[in-house]
C-alpha cells in the first residue's frame, strides 16, 4: 500500500436542492480518506438547503453562501478558495462510488497529475441507471473528448496547480473546456480502472440541451479544429443513434 496521501479539496456547488444535498455531503464526510478539505459553495438557497448544511458545518472546512452569476461563477469561487494538492467537484446530487473511493484512487499511483475513473448514472431515487454511454478511455489525453465527454466531472481528480478558472463564456459546458486545458498541461494521467462516482442524471445541460450542444461544438472546434469536429460529430450522432436503438436511453 502506498504512503502517498495528498490533500484533496472536494468542492460541492448547490442552490436550492434540499432533496439531494445531504446525500452528497454525507458521501464526502463518510470517506475513509482523512486528508480532505471540504468546500461547499451555496448560491444563497432559500428552500432549506442551508439548514441541512448547517448540521455538518463543523466538518466543512469552508462554506460560502452568497448570490452568484451561474454555476461556473460558483465553481470558480470554490476553486479560488481551495488549498489542496488536488481538486474534485462533487456537486449536489452526486456521490462517491464507495466510502473508500478516494483511498483507492490515491493508492493506484503516486503523484499523478490527473486521476480518473468510471461513473455510474443514478436517477432521482438513487437507483442505478448503469454506466455512462461514454466509457472512460484506457488512456486519457486532452484529445480524448473529441467524440464526447468520455470522463465525467465527478470522476476526475486534477492537480490544483494545473487548474485555471472556468471560462464563463460557456454557461453549460465550461467543465469540458476546463478539463481539456488542465489535461494539455498534464504529464502523468492515471486511469484507476474502477468506478469512482455516481452522477445524478439531469441538470441544466439536459434542460437546455441545444445550448449545451452548441457550446460543446464550439469548444471542440477551438481545440480540435473545424473539419475534424464536423467529422467527429457525425460519428457522435451515429454512436448515439445506435446506443438508443439498443437501450432506448442515452446515458450521457
Amino acid at each position: 500500500m502506498t504512503d502517498f496521501k495528498p490533500t484533496l479539496s472536494v468542492i460541492t456547488i448547490v442552490y436550492n436542492n434540499v432533496k439531494d444535498i445531504e446525500r452528497t455531503v454525507l458521501s464526502v464526510l463518510n470517506q475513509t480518506y482523512q486528508n480532505i478539505e471540504y468546500i461547499v459553495v451555496d448560491g444563497s438557497s432559500t428552500d432549506g438547503t442551508l439548514e441541512v448544511i448547517d448540521h455538518y458545518k463543523t466538518r466543512i472546512a469552508k462554506l460560502i453562501s452568497e448570490k452568484d452569476k451561474g454555476i461556473y461563477d460558483a465553481m470558480n469561487k470554490g476553486l479560488a478558495t481551495a488549498a489542496g494538492d488536488y481538486v474534485l467537484f462533487m456537486n449536489s446530487g452526486d456521490e462517491f462510488y464507495e466510502t473508500d473511493t478516494i483511498t483507492k484512487v490515491f493508492a493506484s499511483a503516486d503523484d499523478a497529475d490527473i486521476y480518473y475513473g468510471e461513473t455510474e448514472m443514478i436517477n432521482n431515487e438513487g437507483q442505478s441507471l448503469g454506466q455512462r454511454r461514454h466509457k472512460a478511455p484506457k488512456h486519457f489525453t486532452w484529445r480524448s473528448f473529441k467524440y464526447g465527454m468520455s470522463v465525467s466531472h465527478q470522476a476526475i481528480y486534477i492537480r490544483r496547480s494545473l487548474t485555471e478558472p472556468y471560462d464563463r463564456r460557456y454557461h453549460l459546458s465550461a467543465d469540458i473546456e476546463w478539463i481539456i486545458r488542465a489535461a494539455k498541461k498534464a504529464k502523468n494521467i492515471v486511469n484507476v480502472n474502477q468506478y469512482v462516482a455516481k452522477y445524478l442524471v439531469g441538470g441544466m445541460s439536459k434542460t437546455k440541451h441545444r445550448q449545451s450542444l452548441m457550446e460543446r461544438f464550439d469548444i471542440m472546434r477551438r481545440y480540435y479544429g473545424l473539419l475534424p469536429t464536423l467529422f467527429n460529430h457525425t460519428v457522435i450522432a451515429l454512436n448515439l443513434g445506435w446506443y438508443w436503438v439498443r437501450n432506448r436511453r442515452t446515458n450521457d
